[in-house]
């Protein structure tokens, strides 16, 4: 079983090096994880050494094959073949992985200058979509973490845009 892990285009250290903790990989590995794939963007992995500037690194470490890499031109494949997203809290990422109908937990970068991921992802945990954690607590989240109490996500339905734009602009509404 894969654990997709993304932090976007910004630089979130603190969940890339968590993403990669004992305590992370202890508590993936006894969920029968086995693989992790991370994308780090510019984040620093906290290793000795660091990244010496390379874009894709594997390793293993605590029984689990680590494969990480900066970015790609999309992570929906990522996403897709994944059985778990551990993703920080953006809102193109959720939906996809949401839309995806993958299981998801958040991680919102507090770092950010306003708190718009931890507004987002609170309200999306209370709705069951998907579970919401701190950097801290990201292991314990993962131990209690069970994927079969989450609500599916509702599948994307365009009229619905059409329709508020049309009731917006003072456009006659059809029923349709």
């Amino acid at each position: 079983m894969l654990v997709f892990v993304t932090v976007g285009s910004t630089r979130f250290d603190a969940l890339v090096q968590t993403a990669i903790s004992e305590q992370v990989l202890d508590a993936l590995h006894k969920k029968g994880y086995r693989r992790i794939a991370i994308q780090r963007g510019n984040s620093d992995l906290g290793m000795d050494g660091g990244d010496n500037g390379q874009d894709l690194m594997v390793f293993e470490t605590n029984g689990m094959e680590v494969e990480t890499w900066k970015f790609k031109t999309s992570i929906l494949s990522d996403i897709q073949r994944a059985t778990l997203v551990v993703s920080h809290a953006g809102s193109g990422t959720i939906l996809d992985a949401l839309r995806q109908g993958k299981p998801m937990i958040v991680v919102p970068n507090p770092t950010l200058l306003d708190d718009h991921q931890g507004e987002l992802s609170s309200r999306l945990d209370a709705l069951g979509y998907l579970k919401a954690t701190t950097v801290n607590n990201l292991a314990v989240t993962i131990s209690a973490f069970d994927p079969s109490s989450l609500i599916p996500f509702p599948p994307f339905d365009g009229s619905r845009f059409r329709r508020l734009i049309d009731q917006e602009m003072g456009y006659s509404v059809s029923s349709s």
